[in-house]
């Protein structure tokens, strides 16, 4: 198959079937190369060269009851991690401004649990609030677990643009992963949000032993509930967790899978997620002639690079963030 044919009819409507989905992912190594440079095509249609920055704010961790196999915050999860309640509504603020300073374009407020309480919505409205009184052009996005509509509709009245919340594998394997809540209950959730108008950023972990079958199915799962932003996490396996000794992804297999999401859904902010210094590693790079979307620093339990370092590749890349951190005062990030 020509990656590069299949691209230009993407490009032109073209709706990929799954089999051909499924082929992407089947793509022999030495063909990789070929198969990014379609994918950038698509790309580059859509978002021309450039770079989406995010930053996490870990605003509560740990004491999670649900039993999530990739997931250290989990109470069934014996990782050594840092455990908090909600933080305070000014480290939130303060959270902001500093994400601004450095060219974030999305920051990201994330709480650990199955479901918030109205008192932490409350925390977060006001926040929101404060946040886009003082910080301009900054987009706030949500991840609060399983939120009912009223919650939503509170959110978006605050000020919240988006709202995470992923499906993480496919309907099929989803019990694998998980038993105390069903895939029907991300779904649901996404529907509300949607509901409400604030756009939904749902996404994928990669590399829990699902197979090529389920990649596909989640890629056009996705599709199908139209996600604005679909981050693509790769499994950092953590010890003391279920998956702790699931590692099996490859580079080259992180490329093939980015691919697949971004071919499957040509339109939407592809986002390179949790694990991509640890299983990119040095092909981070090629990831990003594919995604146009990257979280900057650490995420929520596990280390990301240096900031520096993201800024940098972006650079050598030719590529553009938002709010170049070279034609500001943010030229220091180079003599980090």
């Amino acid at each position: 198959m020509s990656w590069i044919e299949l691209a230009k009819k993407v490009i032109a409507g073209y709706r990929i079937s799954k089999e051909e989905a499924e082929q992407i992912l089947l793509t022999d190594d030495n063909e990789v190369l070929a198969l990014v440079h379609a994918a950038y095509e698509i790309r580059r249609h859509y978002y021309g060269k450039k770079v989406k920055l995010n930053l996490i704010i870990n605003a509560k961790s740990g004491l999670c009851p649900e039993d999530c196999g990739y997931c250290s915050q989990s109470l069934k999860s014996t990782a050594e991690i840092p455990k908090y309640t909600l933080i305070s509504k000014q480290t939130i603020v303060e959270g902001a401004k500093e994400a601004k300073k450095n060219k974030i374009g999305t920051y990201c407020i994330v709480m650990s649990g199955r479901r918030p309480t109205n008192r932490e919505v409350d925390t977060v409205v006001s926040a929101v609030q404060e946040i886009k009184e003082e910080v301009n052009q900054l987009k706030i996005c949500a991840c609060l677990g399983l939120v009912t509509e009223e919650q939503a509709q509170r959110l978006k009245e605050s000020g919240v643009d988006r709202f995470n919340h992923n499906i993480n594998t496919s309907s099929n394997h989803h019990s694998f992963i998980t038993t105390t809540h069903q895939y029907d209950d991300r779904v649901n959730t996404i529907q509300i949000l949607k509901k409400v108008g604030i756009s939904p950023c749902s996404g994928v972990i990669c590399g829990m032993g699902e197979t090529n079958k389920d990649i596909v199915d989640m890629a056009f799962a996705l599709h199908e509930l139209n996600a604005d932003s679909i981050p693509v996490n790769f499994l950092h396996s953590i010890p003391g967790t279920k998956l702790e000794n699931m590692d099996k992804l490859t580079p080259n297999t992180c490329l093939k899978i980015l691919a697949l999401f971004r071919f499957v859904n040509p339109t939407k902010e592809i986002r390179i997620s949790g694990g991509r210094e640890y299983n990119l590693r040095s092909m981070q790079n090629l990831g990003l002639f594919i995604a146009n979307s990257i979280f900057v620093g650490d995420y929520l339990t596990t280390n990301g690079q240096q900031a520096v370092e993201d800024y940098q590749m972006i650079h050598d890349l030719g590529f553009e963030i938002e709010e170049d951190p070279f034609e500001t005062e943010s030229q220091d990030f180079l003599n980090v």
